[in-house]
């Protein structure tokens, strides 16, 4: 599934700026074969380690401080209610936070991902390029571009991932005996 979703990702990019080219009407088809003629199959793979970085890297943020952010506003007089209040709360907060310090990420992963038409566009050339070149024509802060929408895409979302593991629908779902509290 996510290697479908990341070749999908790389195209709805492709797609989002060929439709800021007057009159282009390019469909998703043609661009998949467009980037395969241009770059074979590693087209579709771009951008896959600065990926796995930021995802691991939200991943080394987001499970901690849900962690310890359960642990420390856990109370021993909470209902089930007041604990998943709790819960979706904590989550929401730990997503906003990871989602936010992962940005840089995320906007190496997009510029690394982009085949920018026009003439004098920037070309990227790995990881490290990116950032640099990035730092050095828009400045640091253009490492965290979009990273308030960002925030308020992943804060419920991880708030909804936490609250479905909170109430054990993994647990009914796989037949496993779900802990009494």
């Amino acid at each position: 599934k996510q290697w479908y979703q990341r070749r999908v990702r790389v195209l709805k990019i492709q797609m989002q700026l060929a439709s800021q080219i007057p009159g282009n009407k390019t469909t998703a088809l043609q661009l998949a074969k467009n980037l395969y003629a241009d770059k074979g199959i590693k087209g579709l793979y771009k951008g896959t380690v600065v990926t796995a970085l930021r995802d691991v890297s939200f991943s080394c943020v987001y499970f901690p401080l849900v962690g310890i952010g359960c642990q420390y506003f856990a109370s021993e007089g909470d209902d089930k209610f007041t604990s998943f209040i709790k819960t979706l709360a904590v989550a929401s907060f730990a997503g906003a936070s990871a989602s936010g310090l992962v940005t840089p990420f995320d906007v190496v992963k997009t510029r690394i991902q982009t085949v920018t038409p026009g003439v004098n566009t920037v070309t990227y050339n790995g990881i490290p390029d990116t950032f640099a070149k990035v730092i050095k024509n828009e400045g640091f802060g253009a490492l965290y571009k979009g990273c308030v929408p960002r925030m308020s895409v992943i804060a419920p979302l991880m708030a909804i991932a936490q609250s479905v593991y909170f109430i054990g629908v993994a647990e009914m779902l796989f037949g496993v005996q779900q802990k009494k509290y």
